[in-house]
C-alpha cells in the first residue's frame, strides 16, 4: 500500500465513519469521539499498514469496534436523531405536509435506532451507505451469509414495528 496521506485519504472517511459511530452510538458527541479516535489511531499505525488491502474497510472496522467498545461502558440509550438531520425537499411543501414528513422520519430513525445493534450497523453500511455484502462482512467481521440473515431480519422488524405503529393510529 502506498504512503498514507491524513487530508486525501483519512479526512474523506470521515462522514462515513461518523455515521457508522452515531448507529451504534446513538449520541452525536459520543460518535464525533470515536471518529476522532479512529483517524489518530489510523494515522499513529500508518506507517504498519502495508498489507492492509482497503484502508476504508480497516477504518471503519476501527470505527466500529470502537463505537461498540464505547457503547457497552456507556449502556448507550435509545435516543433520537435531532431535527437537525431532516433536510427538507427542495420544493416547499405545505406546513401540515412538513409536519406529517417530519413525523414518519422521526418514527422511522426511532423505529431504527431500536433495532439491536448488529442489525443497525448492517442496514447503515448495507442499505445507506451502500457498501457491498463482502465489505460489511468484512468490516463487521461475520460472513457474507449472516450480513444477509441479519438485513433480512433487520429489514423484517422495521416493518412489523411500523404496521405495528400504523394500527395503533
Amino acid at each position: 500500500m502506498k504512503e498514507i496521506d491524513f487530508q486525501n485519504d483519512l479526512l474523506p472517511l470521515k462522514n462515513k465513519l461518523f455515521r457508522v459511530a452515531l448507529r451504534i452510538t446513538l449520541d452525536r458527541l459520543e460518535a464525533e469521539d470515536v471518529v476522532e479516535d479512529t483517524l489518530v489511531r489510523t494515522w499513529e499505525r500508518r506507517a504498519t499498514l502495508d498489507e492492509v488491502n482497503n484502508l476504508e474497510t480497516y477504518c471503519l472496522t476501527i470505527c466500529r469496534n470502537l463505537a461498540l467498545d464505547r457503547a457497552q461502558k456507556k449502556d448507550a440509550q435509545h435516543l433520537s436523531l435531532d431535527h437537525e438531520t431532516i433536510e427538507a425537499p427542495d420544493h416547499t411543501p405545505l406546513p401540515d405536509e412538513q409536519m406529517e414528513r417530519e413525523e414518519r422520519l422521526a418514527l422511522v430513525h426511532q423505529l431504527f435506532n431500536r433495532l439491536p445493534e448488529k442489525q443497525r450497523t448492517a442496514l447503515q453500511l448495507r442499505d445507506i451507505d451502500g457498501y457491498s455484502y463482502a465489505q460489511v462482512a468484512e468490516v463487521m467481521n461475520i460472513s457474507e451469509a449472516d450480513v444477509k440473515v441479519t438485513l433480512y431480519r433487520a429489514r423484517q422488524a422495521l416493518k412489523a414495528q411500523l404496521e405495528a405503529h400504523r394500527h395503533h393510529i
